[in-house]
């Protein structure tokens, strides 16, 4: 059998490192395994710490947050929750157990601080039967565990043994509920090598891809972990990685493995049908990987800390899971040698239903006899899809969305209930003054509290605080709906728009700084999104070198991000469904999510228009003829898109029952688009548009095209 020809320099490049981790194989594995298991000491070691309170520089928010930190503030603060069946926390009944848990609490681990429930400071109700203790601790946000956290909460066994409802809220309750995973992740996992089973036919065929997956992913946890002792990790970035890593991670080594099968079943040696199945799906991949993190590297013009934080560490995710289905796949593939060729007889029988005169060569049949037919309706569906997109709400989340069995919630509900919805998220106007005051009697002091306290939305008013040097003043101030509600928003632009002689207002708290980040990414929103498409159109010409082809490819990514933001419009605007993903009811959409998701699916989905498009290429390079071309490059990827497809939609879907709402929308989200782009849009749509174009898919304006990968 001839060599492979390879006209492209990142064809060849390629093929060297396929034909290199062959010869070298044991080295290959080894490296990876001592890689893994470095990463995996180092985070036990030092930590892989996570934080959740993510700051905004620039913003009027963090304005507040820096002028109001003092040395002498905990350096983590948490609260843990007293309710009484009946009487008053602070009568004589309850007196003793209060003394007594307070005492216990101090004696907890790195506890500093302890600051029993009051009327004054505002953390025991009306009624007296809710209140809280504020528990100082010595460690950063990012360095409290779970252990820390329970052993607080356990430390108020007193109240507990007296009949007292303990609940631990703030720091704690978030610490408690993790990154709300319920375990369900695993379950996509079976899934996944339940289709690898199928479509590579027997146990060695679905150990590979999943091996080659696991190790990607623990590097990239272990990676991203060990990156939070440097900065401030929020845990969905985690959870995101790994629904990332996962996906792409199987499906790349299902492409370049389908592609090996391909070529060895024909008769080429395995060392050789390696290499040439690098050059060719492998250069694929990482064309699409590459796509995918210039995609998210966009991400970086927001000034978002939270959006770049998530754009690296889905990159990090990127480029293990494209160094291992380049490096260590190959390895492992030649140490399974003819095993992995012969599949068992399921698989035979798989494969002589849809090959060349089976399932999908009708498919293709019909696509490329009717393309204006085919193309009109598949656009009819993804209309009707995208269709919920219209009344896409953007928003803000609070505790009180997260569901009913998390911690957060069950605190939450608690101080709602005792306090008002707005107790939960207070907010912080900071008045700034040009000349320092020397008594909170003085006028300027009373004029902001008068202007605070006299706008709608405001249902409590604290005391007026000067700062020791007199030129700041803060006022905590209690809305009267919760931090999710628009209202309370509404309350942030009113608080900002006042103006108080002598100083000027500014906004903080929790609730502020969404409302701020809200603000970020609407001003960004347009600058991000033309980059994106640009940088991505860039890559896809340096690829394809067809203009055309490239402008139909982004499109087409286009309509699939379409039919996700419909069904997140659809699930959790309008609640269709939303009970059965485990919330109570309909939730607003943080302003974040869409734009991450963007980015992302811009970039996962081109993955198949890459790994097709290559194909057809491929195809049309040797025969010159466009739409056998298209016909046989569908019937070749069609059931591998399908598969790979299967696999990344279950992988998201298992994120789902994850209790943060926000990985909830990013499963959702993912697995609605990737399953619209892997049938609607790149079976029927892709074809269809090809066929109708002819030859002038590939039309190159003044030079000749640089085919990526070309095989004999």
């Amino acid at each position: 059998m001839s060599a492979a020809v390879h006209d492209s320099r990142a064809a060849r490049a390629v093929a060297r490192v396929g034909r290199v981790c062959v010869r070298h194989r044991y080295v290959v594995v080894g490296a990876w395994v001592l890689l893994v298991l470095a990463l995996v000491t180092g985070a036990k070691v030092i930590g892989t710490p996570t934080d959740n309170d993510v700051s905004l520089p620039g913003t009027d928010a963090q304005l507040v947050r820096d002028l109001t930190a003092s040395p002498g503030t905990p350096l983590t603060a948490g609260i843990v929750i007293l309710v009484a069946r009946e009487g008053r926390l602070d009568d004589g009944t309850h007196s003793g157990v209060l003394t007594a848990t307070a005492a216990s609490l101090r004696g907890a681990a790195h506890v500093t601080a302890v600051k029993p429930p009051s009327t004054r400071d505002g953390s025991l109700s009306a009624d007296g039967r809710t209140g809280w203790f504020t528990v100082g601790l010595d460690v950063r946000r990012a360095e409290l565990t779970k252990a820390m956290a329970h052993a607080v909460t356990d430390a108020a066994r007193p109240a507990a043994d007296a009949g007292l409802r303990v609940l631990p809220g703030g720091a704690f309750a978030q610490v408690i509920d993790g990154s709300g995973s319920t375990g369900n992740e695993f379950f996509g996992l079976i899934l996944a090598a339940l289709v690898l089973f199928f479509a590579l036919g027997g146990l060695v065929g679905a150990a590979l891809p999943l091996l080659t997956s696991a190790l990607s992913v623990i590097a990239t946890l272990e990676t991203v972990g060990l990156a939070g002792n440097l900065t401030s990790m929020p845990a969905v970035a985690t959870t995101l990685a790994l629904m990332v890593g996962l996906g792409v991670g199987i499906d790349y080594s299902l492409f370049l493995l389908s592609r090996f099968r391909g070529l060895a079943r024909s008769g080429i040696a395995v060392p050789e049908a390696i290499e040439r199945a690098v050059a060719d799906s492998g250069t694929a991949v990482a064309v699409a990987g590459v796509t995918v993190a210039v995609a998210l590297a966009g991400l970086s013009l927001t000034g978002v800390p939270l959006l770049q934080t998530l754009a690296w560490t889905c990159g990090i995710a990127i480029l293990f899971a494209v160094l291992a289905a380049l490096t260590l796949l190959p390895a492992l593939t030649s140490l399974a040698g003819g095993r992995l060729v012969r599949g068992g007889k399921l698989y035979n029988r798989l494969a002589r239903r849809t090959g060349s005169g089976g399932y999908w060569a009708r498919q293709a049949d019909r696509v490329t006899r009717r393309p204006w037919l085919v193309g009109g309706l598949a656009l009819v569906l993804l209309a009707l899809l995208a269709a919920p997109v219209t009344d896409l709400r953007l928003g803000q989340l609070d505790a009180g969305f997260s569901p009913e069995s998390t911690s957060v919630r069950q605190a939450n509900d608690a101080i709602s209930a005792a306090f008002g919805p707005g107790t939960g998220t207070p907010l912080t106007v900071l008045g700034r003054l040009t000349a320092p005051v020397t008594d909170v009697r003085d006028p300027r002091v009373s004029q902001l509290v008068a202007t605070v306290r006299a706008q709608p939305g405001v249902a409590a008013v604290g005391p007026a605080a000067p700062s020791r040097d007199g030129r700041i003043v803060t006022v905590q101030v209690i809305p009267s709906t919760s931090g999710g509600d628009p209202a309370t928003a509404d309350l942030v632009h009113r608080l900002r728009s006042q103006s108080v002689p002598g100083m000027t207002v500014h906004v903080g708290g929790n609730t502020a700084a969404r409302v701020d980040l809200a603000d970020r990414v609407a001003d960004k929103l347009s600058l991000v999104t033309g980059v994106v498409l640009l940088l991505s159109v860039v890559v896809l010409l340096l690829a394809f070198r067809a203009p055309l082809l490239v402008i139909k490819a982004a499109v087409m990514d286009l309509i699939s991000i379409g039919a996700a933001y419909g069904a997140l419009t659809a699930v959790f605007t309008w609640g269709w469904g939303v009970t059965w993903i485990g919330l109570s009811g309909s939730v607003p959409i943080p302003s974040f999510v869409p734009l991450m998701l963007f980015a992302l699916l811009f970039g996962l989905s081109m993955d198949y228009e890459v790994f097709l498009l290559s194909d057809i290429q491929r195809r049309r390079n040797l025969t010159r003829d466009n739409l056998r071309s298209v016909r046989e490059g569908l019937i070749g990827t069609g059931g591998v898109i399908t598969a790979a497809a299967a696999i990344m939609v279950g992988v998201f879907l298992a994120f789902v029952p994850n209790d943060d709402p926000t990985i909830k929308m990013f499963g959702v989200g993912m697995a609605v688009a990737i399953a619209v782009d892997a049938t609607v849009v790149r079976c029927l749509l892709v074809p269809a548009t090809m066929a109708m174009l002819g030859d002038l898919t590939w039309w190159t304006p003044g030079r000749k095209r640089v085919r990526i990968a070309e095989s004999t």
